[in-house]
């Protein structure tokens, strides 16, 4: 909760992210770091879908590191992030859902990136409509 609240102090400094909704951005970070926990387990079952279960985790840490260190994050530049974290999510969940009758991990994983999916969009649309 202080991290919050000091992100949001930091936040309504910043031109264009003075109306960021807070609670938008914690789920999106959750979503990101459940992800990348379940996309990290799932590269180790050696499966087709390492590599972009590898690449999603890598994805969703570098999302949710950027949404922290908010100092220099401008609007145009987190709409990129979030594009990316969305096309790698996707990449993997698609991956996944080809094993997903084979392996429970792979099925869960699949639902972690859809559930990123769905949060990064959230926060990308509520973005969108500030501006």
């Amino acid at each position: 909760m202080m991290m919050k609240d000091m992100m949001s102090k930091d936040m309504m400094s910043m031109p264009g992210m003075d109306s960021m909704d807070m609670a938008l951005m914690q789920a999106c970070m959750d979503a990101c770091s459940a992800c990348e926990q379940a996309c990290t387990v799932c590269s180790t079952q050696m499966m087709d879908c390492s590599a972009a279960c590898m690449n999603c985790a890598d994805m969703c840490n570098t999302m949710m590191r950027a949404m922290l260190r908010m100092q220099g994050m401008t609007p145009p530049a987190m709409m990129a992030m979030l594009d990316a974290c969305i096309a790698m999510c996707q990449v993997c969940m698609d991956e996944c859902m080809a094993h997903a009758d084979m392996s429970e991990v792979c099925r869960m994983c699949a639902e972690s990136c859809k559930a990123c999916m769905d949060a990064c969009m959230a926060m990308k649309d509520s973005m969108m409509a500030m501006g």
